[in-house]
């Protein structure tokens, strides 16, 4: 048996040591080709970083913006591909695909389980789109286009700089990439007068896994459907956007209520359920509880206004006066000034910062269909105050407005007419917790735990979920033994992303990247033939 033992141990290294030298031979020959098809010493060095060039550590980790995947024992890619141009992206497609090696795409940084920078299985490179993030604007055609390495910040400088009555309706947080943002819908204080950014792009530039260049035209109508919600990086990189920009007025009004009162916050909660959703889409009022310092809790309700705050408060006392909105509460400003207020920024230069977060986080959510009663409202309160809660965040977003009218089926983001909003369960902990898995396991089980707890009061068959705040815990696809197929498997998280739109998702897929190339942990599956659906 001592025999036997020792030989089927010899046997595995053997095997192991024989894939490492397959993989490190892959790795060298895709690094050839690429050289080759780059053919310029100037521009080489500015797109392929290797893990033996000085500049690769500091490119790697200057987008890793939740901390917790930057630790030691996260898996890290074996190249880095920092593109200047969209035939560099062509390039790295065709001999990624010849040498078979895995690609992941990076825009922002901001994938909420680190997706689009590391890989749990085989050798991989990430192409980082920083270097691809022009902007161009026709303010009188009220178009542009946004290259896929901007961020939203970016965004709205180029916005700002041009118009004081245009705008787009995206994300808060400056340092997001349109890439992912775009790619999976993108939320933003306009969500309920002009819908997600995704309803808002009209054309795009895309490589495909043949490495062709392809436009709107070009790609067909089921694919350019498919990239917008439906989580781009499961089809192809996605070069540019081509957007539609939104009007505004040159004032509109931002205002902020606290209640740190338990009785009058849970009040004012509660009876914003019934009301978020079906106030004039001009309006957009969150409902947030999170934590004041160690001892306290507190509820706040931002909000912005497209129009003056006399018209504002009108509105007010007639559809929410239990919020006690006054005056003194609210700011009138354009709307790129409103940006910055969100934000706390102190000048438009802020919004072109490219900052890396010092905090680590994980993230769930759930749409809520009908008003929580009191009691969950009062148990979410409570747990705010767990030791675990102390950075946390609660967040309610507002749908109805234009997010009702949409159609489910128009992108593949389903969660449409029906949701009278979005909730949000985030805990924060400092980047240096990460050194001991210990200390963030606690964190991890305050969200699960609060997750656990609203599953009587949230969206059913399917439980809803939004993929930019994607979450692995609702599954991965497996990559040892398994009895699924990887349709099977993908359909687990699938539904509750898309809900009926999978299946069509799983067709364009199985179309347009048939061999798998554009592949993670959670993207579409292919099927051997579309007709099985």
């Amino acid at each position: 048996m001592e025999f036997f033992s020792f030989w089927l141990s010899l046997f595995t290294h053997f095997i192991l040591l024989n894939l490492t030298l397959a993989h490190l031979s892959n790795h060298e020959n895709f690094l050839s080709c690429l050289s080759r098809r780059i053919n310029d010493f100037t521009v080489e060095p500015r797109v392929i970083h290797t893990s033996e060039d000085p500049s690769f550590f500091s490119i790697l980790n200057s987008s890793i913006q939740n901390p917790r995947f930057s630790v030691l024992e996260a898996p890290k890619p074996v190249s880095i591909i920092t593109p200047v141009q969209a035939t560099d992206v062509q390039s790295t497609i065709k001999c990624a695909r010849l040498h078979d090696i895995h690609v992941r795409t990076r825009s922002g940084g901001h994938d909420y389980e680190g997706f689009s920078y590391i890989a749990r299985t085989g050798p991989f490179v990430v192409i980082d789109m920083r270097n691809l993030r022009s902007i161009t604007l026709d303010v009188d055609n009220r178009t542009g286009w946004v290259q896929t390495g901007a961020t939203i910040g970016e965004l709205y400088y180029e916005i700002g700089k041009l118009s004081k009555s245009l705008a787009f309706p995206a994300g808060l947080y400056p340092t997001v990439g349109v890439g992912g943002l775009f790619g999976g819908g993108g939320y933003g204080t306009l969500m309920r007068r002009y819908g997600l950014s995704a309803d808002n792009v009209i054309d795009a530039h895309i490589v495909d896994s043949s490495g062709r260049f392809l436009d709107r035209e070009g790609m067909g109508e089921d694919f350019f459907w498919a990239i917008r919600g439906g989580g781009g990086s499961s089809f192809c990189v996605v070069l540019a956007w081509k957007i539609r920009l939104v009007d505004v007025p040159t004032v509109v009004t931002v205002f902020d209520v606290t209640k740190t009162s338990e009785k009058e916050a849970l009040r004012t909660i509660n009876n914003w359920q019934y009301i978020a959703d079906k106030v004039p889409d001009k309006l957009f009022i969150r409902a947030m509880l999170q934590r004041s310092n160690d001892t306290a809790v507190y509820a706040s309700f931002p909000g912005l206004y497209l129009g003056p705050v006399s018209d504002l408060l009108t509105l007010m006392d007639e559809k929410f006066p239990e919020l006690g909105l006054k005056i003194g509460d609210c700011r009138e400003m354009s709307w790129i000034e409103s940006v910055l207020w969100f934000i706390k920024g102190e000048s438009m230069n802020t919004l072109t910062e490219r900052k890396r977060t010092s905090r680590s986080f994980k993230g769930k959510d759930d749409f809520i269909q009908k008003p929580m009663p009191k009691s969950a409202i009062r148990e979410l309160w409570k747990r705010a105050y767990a030791p675990e809660a102390r950075l946390a965040k609660i967040i309610l977003t507002p749908f109805g407005g234009r997010m009702s009218e949409i159609a489910e089926n128009e992108i593949p983001f389903p969660h449409r007419g029906g949701n009278l909003y979005e909730i949000q369960y985030l805990a924060y902990w400092k980047e240096e917790e990460d050194k001991n898995k210990n200390d963030t396991e606690k964190y991890m089980r305050w969200v699960e735990s609060l997750y656990d707890f609203m599953t009587p009061y949230v969206s059913k068959s399917p439980r809803g979920a939004y993929v930019n705040f994607r979450d692995v815990d609702l599954g991965m696809y497996n990559v040892g033994m398994n009895m699924k197929t990887k349709y099977e498997e993908g359909r687990i998280w699938g539904v509750k992303y898309f809900k009926n739109n999978f299946d069509r998702l799983v067709r364009v897929k199985t179309s347009v990247d048939p061999m798998d190339f554009f592949c993670d942990e959670q993207s579409i599956p292919v099927l051997k033939s579309v007709d099985v659906i």
